[in-house]
């Protein structure tokens, strides 16, 4: 088992014509860490979530998953060893709850009876009772409703990874306090790999084991919230000074 479950090496990336993202990025994240991302808008937190399960290439260096650089990885293979949950949280609206959640275990071609009851498990772990909850469809659902669901499906095959992209950022603050409580809680039982990334400092000092912060493309610093708060870097410190208040 590697030290890091997920490691940036050297890695630098450019849109087509434009300016670099990311600059010589290095970045380490050991097993069943919770590791939030924070930055200016433009800072390349999305970027290295699509490097980490391939829908990105690096322009120089490497992303390592599991010990493995992900050139060597199949992508589809790749994509079920790393769960994604996005703001939008894209559920598919012509099917239920439960065919959302047991999308990927039966393109994995589990039988009927273990998808049902990995649906049911999923559904009991994120807090939505299974027989009032798995035959809705996703219109019939609250906005935090429709995330716990989005959460669950990327848990669906147990992947030893989570991305996480803004997930919260649409809800209310009462619905995201009550979503950050089950996120903690399901993270204490399930101890994923998990990088989040947001805008919020408030957020990232509620979720993370650690905090990074992006700053013109390279890592200006990565520690646990007690360092964050007595940074002295400029890009920590703009973004601690725009927070009324930490928790």
């Amino acid at each position: 088992m590697p030290d890091a479950a997920i490691e940036f090496r050297a890695v630098s990336f450019a849109r087509p014509g434009g300016a670099a993202v990311l600059d010589r990025f290095d970045l380490r994240v050991p097993p069943g860490e919770v590791l939030a991302l924070v930055g200016r808008s433009g800072a390349g937190k999305t970027t290295l979530l699509k490097l980490v399960n391939r829908l990105l290439l690096p322009d120089a260096g490497a992303v390592f998953v599991e010990g493995r650089d992900t050139r060597d990885w199949a992508p589809i293979r790749l994509r079920r060893r790393v769960g994604y949950v996005l703001q939008e949280v894209g559920l598919f609206p012509h099917m239920t709850v439960e065919d959302n959640i047991g999308v990927v275990p039966r393109l994995e071609g589990w039988p009927r009876d273990r998808v049902a009851a990995r649906v049911g498990e999923l559904l009991e772990l994120i807090g939505l009772e299974p027989r009032d909850f798995a035959a809705r469809w996703p219109d019939e659902l609250s906005g935090g409703q429709r995330q716990r669901v989005g959460v669950a499906r990327a848990l669906a095959v147990d992947p030893p990874v989570l991305l996480m992209d803004e997930p919260f950022g649409a809800l209310d603050p009462l619905t995201r306090a009550e979503l950050h409580a089950e996120f903690r809680r399901i993270q204490d039982r399930l101890r994923k790999t998990v990088i989040i990334v947001t805008h919020d400092m408030g957020e990232a000092f509620a979720l993370g084991d650690r905090l990074g912060v992006i700053d013109e493309g390279k890592l200006a610093a990565c520690d646990r919230p007690s360092a964050i708060v007595g940074s002295t870097h400029p890009a920590v410190r703009r973004l601690l000074d725009a927070v009324t208040r930490l928790p």
